[in-house]
């Protein structure tokens, strides 16, 4: 049976693919895209979200807008990896596909409710503060979601300070909580992701498609590509987000282990690190669970065939 999945996301190049990844494998029923604030503002990263439906013909599936800021901090958003526009690179079309008007933690409440227990996995590529506040709002969630597979964290790298990640750094608070919470959390850092690389092998494997949603990957994967070296100093772009969704869909791509995950919270130099227990087995009653480790190519594989179904 597919796996029903919530896509959290803040799109954002690596969260578009992740979201046609989602919606062409058929190992996945899309039950809803959400948006929350990161890559961009609220308004930009909902738009774009409607933009690659659009591309992709994503009807039947709830894309509803979420949280504009984080819990208690300032938006900090990644202009210097995504553009002015959240997607710059692509020629983005007018969205035809509608915005669902609920807010997105009640649309996620709403579902998993509906649901039965263990059926729906919430998978965040942005920002925590959706998940968190419904988390918060409908405690009961927690026991009836089948599993958290979140992009985001590194245990030994960061990107946006030495030892943070962007998502989870723009809303500590919010991670601190959906780590906390009690359900499994699987986090897919970049420890992995920085190993997924859109290599000059990977964009011809995706232009030879030669479909729209593969000409607006090789769209993104050219911007993205640039920024990221701009940015970042790598040759080839690491494409974060359709590793969490690629897990969902075949764990046996990942490496994972069971081991304690803390956020910080009040350190100086180390605010949003999510700091990662080795030290010892972890306990029974450990909830959270990190990547450590990806093969690539059947990754990539996997994210092509899916390409190939569009």
């Amino acid at each position: 049976m597919p796996r029903s999945i919530i896509l959290d996301c803040d799109p954002g190049h690596d969260d578009a693919i992740a979201l046609l990844l989602a919606h062409a494998h058929p190992d996945i029923e899309l039950v809803a895209v959400t948006t929350v604030v990161g890559n961009q503002t609220l308004a930009k990263v909902t738009r774009n979200a409607l933009a690659v439906a659009t591309i992709a013909d994503i009807r039947h599936v709830p894309i509803a807008a979420g949280c504009v800021t984080p819990l208690v901090r300032p938006i900090e958003t990644a202009e210097s990896i995504h553009g002015e526009s959240g997607m710059d690179g692509p020629a983005l079309p007018e969205p035809t596909v509608g915005l669902d008007p609920r807010h997105a933690v009640d649309v996620i409440i709403d579902l998993v409710m509906a649901s039965e227990p263990g059926e729906i996995t919430l998978v965040p590529t942005g920002g925590l503060t959706n998940i968190a506040l419904a988390a918060r709002k409908e405690p009961r969630i927690v026991e009836r979601v089948r599993e958290v597979v979140l992009m985001g964290g590194g245990y030994h790298e960061g990107n946006w300070s030495a030892v943070s990640e962007f998502n989870i750094v723009i809303d500590p608070e919010a991670a601190h909580i959906v780590f906390s919470a009690g359900w499994d959390v699987t986090m897919v850092g970049l420890d992995v992701t920085h190993k997924a690389l859109a290599t000059p092998r990977v964009r011809e494997a995706v232009r030879a498609l030669d479909s729209a949603p593969a000409r607006f990957v090789d769209e993104l994967l050219e911007f993205f590509g640039t920024t990221y070296e701009e940015a970042q100093g790598f040759a080839h772009p690491p494409v974060h987000d359709p590793c969490a969704v690629a897990l969902v869909i075949d764990p046996s791509i990942f490496t994972v282990e069971r081991r304690p995950v803390s956020i910080e919270l009040t350190g100086t130099h180390t605010l949003g690190m999510t700091v990662t227990d080795f030290r010892r087995p972890a306990p029974d009653d450990c909830h959270t669970f990190v990547a450590t480790g990806i093969d690539s190519d059947r990754f990539w594989d996997l994210v092509v065939s899916a390409l190939a179904r569009y």
